[in-house]
């Protein structure tokens, strides 16, 4: 680094921002090489990156789907498969989402940490990711700059910044959307993307699966035919919804991505959909709905909550047995959220940010328990 950046120097009040840029791709000048200290080619930025790249193939997709949508609603069932037309439509859609949250989340993550006289950390790199793929594609930009600015100072930042936050900051961001600005987050004419002027055909809805799965199987697929509501349409992702959340396909492979690399815990992933299932069955055992439990997994944000943010290293739980209790809390909260709160269809957020704040308990009762445990054996011997 120059040394008017350094401290003495001129410009040393830019230090932050001027060391985070020329990290970016470059390996600190600060590793340890030699002497007793773990040795390894991971750092914070590089498992930022990782985690980045794992949701490429959900917001590709994304975008496609939103071209699709649009297609669908304006021009009928017999819209044609235009592959290129209707991503580049999506495109330019989602993009001004991107340059909001990020231009926002990071100005304000520079500063804080010039303030601070720290260290930019790189955390927000996927929370930026992700929030343009958990929001309808139609939000007011204003809205998502303000709800992006909450989160990241009263999510993030007042508790010390990366590492630190209690609830995951993309979710907070969805959350304050949703309890501030209700009528842009719900109802048929969030989940289309339209050109100034245009109008949905008579007849189309916009409505995504799960406002009518409340209503049973049959009222889902009835009201949704003109998108095609089968298991498979849900699967594979051709349905309204947030920008990210539709494509199971695409989200699984997000999801080998960070078991192979080991940056996501597969335990957390397994207990989650094993809580839903769970819940999801009782609630057909119950007659609490004729939605089957499998299905409930590619409804709404499941798989993508499960894949990308209850697996959050910061805000999940850290102890082992902890993350089988954690992920199972939040797959059955979600789905006892969709059975018993009409006003509410999507219960994964709410079960995340839930998860999240019982996560440090959950993991201090492990962390006792074994203590106990290992107390008594030796009070034995």
């Amino acid at each position: 680094m120059n040394k008017i950046f350094e401290k003495g120097g001129k410009l040393y009040f830019l230090h932050s921002t001027i060391d985070a840029f020329e990290t970016f791709l470059k390996v600190p000048g600060t590793v340890s090489l030699k002497g007793a200290h773990v040795r390894d080619s991971i750092d914070l930025k590089r498992i930022m990156i990782i985690a980045v790249i794992s949701v490429i193939p959900a917001a590709l997709f994304g975008m496609w789907n939103v071209g699709y949508q649009h297609a669908l609603a304006v021009q009928g069932p017999g819209a044609p498969l235009d592959i290129l037309g209707n991503f580049w439509f999506g495109f330019l859609k989602v993009l001004p989402l991107y340059i909001v949250a990020y231009g926002v989340g990071l100005f304000i993550e520079f500063a804080s940490a010039q303030i601070r006289g720290e260290e930019v950390n790189e955390g927000y790199l996927m929370s930026g990711m992700l929030i343009p793929l958990i929001v309808p594609v139609d939000v007011p930009l204003w809205m998502l700059a303000v709800a992006v600015a909450f989160a990241v100072l009263f999510g993030k930042e007042v508790f010390g910044g990366t590492g630190m936050n209690i609830w995951n900051p993309a979710l907070l961001t969805r959350a304050f959307l949703f309890f501030s600005y209700p009528d842009h987050m719900s109802g048929s004419g969030s989940w289309i993307a339209l050109k100034k002027g245009e109008a949905m055909l008579d007849g189309a809805t916009g409505a995504t699966p799960l406002s009518f799965a409340g209503d049973g199987m049959d009222a889902l697929t009835n009201a949704g035919a003109q998108y095609g509501t089968s298991f498979w349409d849900f699967f594979i992702g051709t349905v309204p919804g947030s920008v990210g959340e539709t494509s199971v396909i695409a989200i699984l492979i997000g999801a080998v991505i960070l078991l192979w690399t080991g940056v996501a815990s597969w335990k957390i992933m397994v207990s989650t959909v094993a809580g839903a299932l769970l819940v999801g069955w009782l609630g057909n055992v119950c007659g609490a709905t004729d939605v089957p439990a499998l299905t409930q997994l590619v409804l709404g944000g499941f798989a993508f909550g499960t894949v990308f943010m209850a697996t959050d290293p910061v805000t999940s739980a850290q102890t082992e047995p902890g993350k089988w209790i954690y992920g199972f809390l939040v797959g059955a909260i979600c789905v006892i959220v969709r059975l018993f709160n009409p006003g509410y269809a999507e219960g994964m957020m709410l079960a995340i940010l839930l998860g999240n704040t019982f996560a440090p308990l959950i993991d201090w009762c492990v962390v006792n328990r074994h203590l106990a445990r290992k107390a008594k054996k030796v009070k034995i011997a």
